[in-house]
């Protein structure tokens, strides 16, 4: 079993923000695969079972909010029995510009709080998918609510037309043992 862990917030009033990208990425992917997400409270997130090549995997969206989602991967790893190298994350990145996506094998949180958290309940040892949501307005207004604001359409367009269907492939590449640990694109 392999876990697709997206970060995230809850609620309404997050959806459709940068701070979500990891969120709406993993609900692209799902689309695709025909599976939908059921609330698991046990687990503290929403949850999404996929069968790909005769092994359940499961897509999860965490209930807690972003800087404590390690609390969610850490109850479903040891539920499931699952090894820190069988996680994959997808995560916002403010440090990469708008269109790229990095992958590494594991790292340090680089002063991302969700990452943090992760890093604090699995150790660092876990894949990523790391999706740069940068653009220019993030210089002129405060961290905080640039990540918490709505992309525009026309990056939310860019997103569904060319990010994420490179992140389905990365998720699909994951699953099957294929993954490139150190990759990086720009769209």
């Amino acid at each position: 079993m392999k876990i697709i862990f997206a970060q995230g917030n809850p609620g309404l009033q997050y959806q459709n923000t940068r701070h979500n990208v990891g969120f709406l990425a993993l609900d692209h992917f799902a689309d695709s695969a025909h599976v939908s997400f059921q609330q698991k409270s046990k687990f503290h997130a929403d949850i999404a079972e996929l069968t790909h090549d005769g092994e359940k995997h499961l897509l999860v969206k965490p209930l807690t909010f972003y800087n404590e989602t390690g609390q969610s991967a850490r109850i479903l790893s040891d539920f499931y029995k699952v090894s820190s190298s069988d996680i994959l994350v997808i995560h916002d990145d403010l440090a990469l510009p708008f269109g790229t996506l990095r992958t590494r094998e594991k790292g340090s949180d680089a002063g991302n709080n969700g990452i943090k958290s992760l890093n604090s309940h699995l150790g660092q040892e876990y894949a990523r998918i790391r999706v740069g949501i940068r653009t220019e307005l993030a210089d002129r207004i405060d961290s905080a609510d640039f990540v918490l604001a709505r992309f525009s359409r026309e990056e939310a367009s860019k997103l569904d037309e060319e990010l994420f269907p490179k992140i389905d492939e990365l998720i699909e590449k994951f699953l099957s043992g294929t993954h490139d640990n150190t990759s990086h694109y720009l769209f």
